[in-house]
């Protein structure tokens, strides 16, 4: 086993304050189109002499109708007729009153909606970003073994690409990877949902090459399975044992549905924020070999041993 105890699982105060900041930094880089965005709206919106002509200019009707409060989700339900009321309520009510400032005033109340809809999509991009963290990780272990490989893009689903000379930000875009090592072909697949399990997975290794992935529907092949595992990127100590509940029941579901048609199936279980308690719980069953391997996201030497197991499987 890798560890020597749990406490070498845990995500120490430094590793939390780092993966804060990564997030932060991710944060900002996909503020850019929205802060972008408003100043377009600023420079147009300077055209108007009064919060009624704003309606006038059509580069900015857009972002009027975020201004009124309206997330895009909420505006396709809504009928010209209906945008028409959310404008003239926020003039009425917000640009009016605000006097020689009415540009500014329209222009933060789209940056408070655009923000709000920026921390919902941050919150829904944990789980991407520690997945193209861990590509990264995978795909820098198979470059200094000399592994060549096949990728499989986000937006495709027969198509795949041989490993490019430039795989620069690759990860941002990968759905699977196709490599052969000594046991044969494997193929590691993210997201998917295995319908014996009846649950969408995070990590699926698979006994195929990327020919026989087959747009996903190996998922149905019982026996293909070689490892699924949970993946959780939420580096919040508070969220931490939470996190490793619902990973934990998933893991038990895995492991029940495969335990007859294929009991030699490999279970891992990779996380950024794990705190003493659950580290003590995973190190036990690491002991035990319920659990096959486990991994801190934020400690990268736990995670280049990671790599090298997959590769090995």
């Amino acid at each position: 086993m890798l560890y020597s105890s749990a406490t070498e699982l845990v995500t120490s105060r430094q590793e939390t304050r780092t993966g804060f900041v990564e997030f932060a930094l991710e944060k900002n880089k996909r503020s850019k189109p929205f802060i972008e965005s408003a100043k377009a709206f600023h420079h147009f919106a300077l055209q108007a002499t009064t919060p009624s002509e704003l309606l006038t200019i059509p580069e900015i009707r857009e972002p009027l109708l975020t201004a009124s409060g309206l997330s895009d989700k909420a505006l396709k339900y809504f009928t010209e007729e209906d945008r028409n009321v959310a404008l003239q309520e926020l003039i009425k009510n917000f640009l009016e009153p605000a006097g020689h400032e009415f540009v500014e005033e329209a222009v933060y109340r789209f940056l408070l909606i655009r923000g709000d809809s920026l921390g919902g999509s941050m919150r829904n991009a944990i789980g991407a970003f520690a997945q193209q963290k861990l590509i990264r990780f995978l795909l820098s272990v198979m470059s200094g073994m000399g592994m060549d490989y096949y990728w499989l893009a986000s937006q495709e689903k027969t198509t795949w690409s041989i490993k490019p000379d430039d795989d620069f930000e690759i990860e941002n875009g990968m759905k699977a990877i196709a490599w052969v090592n000594e046991q044969g072909n494997r193929t590691l697949a993210f997201n998917l949902t295995i319908p014996i399990v009846g649950k969408n997975i995070d990590l699926c290794l698979f006994d195929c090459d990327h020919s026989h992935y087959d747009s996903g529907s190996i998922v149905s092949h019982v026996t293909s399975a070689l490892m699924l595992g949970e993946l959780k990127g939420g580096i919040d100590p508070a969220g931490a044992d939470e996190h490793w509940k619902t990973a934990n029941t998933a893991l038990d579901r895995i492991r029940n549905a495969y335990r007859s048609e294929n009991p030699s199936l490999q279970t891992s279980f990779v996380g950024a924020a794990i705190e003493n308690s659950m580290a003590e719980e995973i190190f036990l069953q690491l002991q035990t070999h319920k659990l096959s391997f486990a991994a801190n996201l934020t400690k990268s030497e736990q995670i280049y041993e990671y790599c090298k197991w997959l590769l090995s499987l």
